[in-house]
């Protein structure tokens, strides 16, 4: 069953492009991990705040993908740029209008 992961993350002040920047290295083990989407956004209201959104083929396809060398660097460059703060969801996908 199809698993998003959709949420917020706290930037320190003034750093946001960096953990932007470190976000969206092409990484190409992330499809081969069976990662559908991974999009990062922000909002010129929220300077402090990530967005990102996932969507795995599975649930046990995103916790895989933490083992991942490239996903754990990723991890770990980012780690001094977040605040702390931290929101979202994770839900189990069960439709959409766009898939038949």
């Amino acid at each position: 069953m199809t698993f998003a992961n959709v949420g917020t993350l706290g930037v320190v002040p003034g750093r946001r492009d960096e953990l932007v920047a470190a976000l969206t290295a092409h990484s190409p083990e992330l499809r081969e991990a069976e990662c559908l989407l991974y999009e990062v956004g922000v909002d010129p209201g929220e300077p402090d705040t990530v967005f990102v959104a996932e969507l795995w083929e599975s649930r046990e396809a995103h916790s895989a993908s933490l083992q991942l060398p490239s996903v754990r660097a990723a991890i770990e460059a980012a780690r001094p740029l977040l605040s702390g703060e931290f929101d979202g969801y994770r839900f189990d996908v069960v439709g959409s209008p766009l898939r038949a």
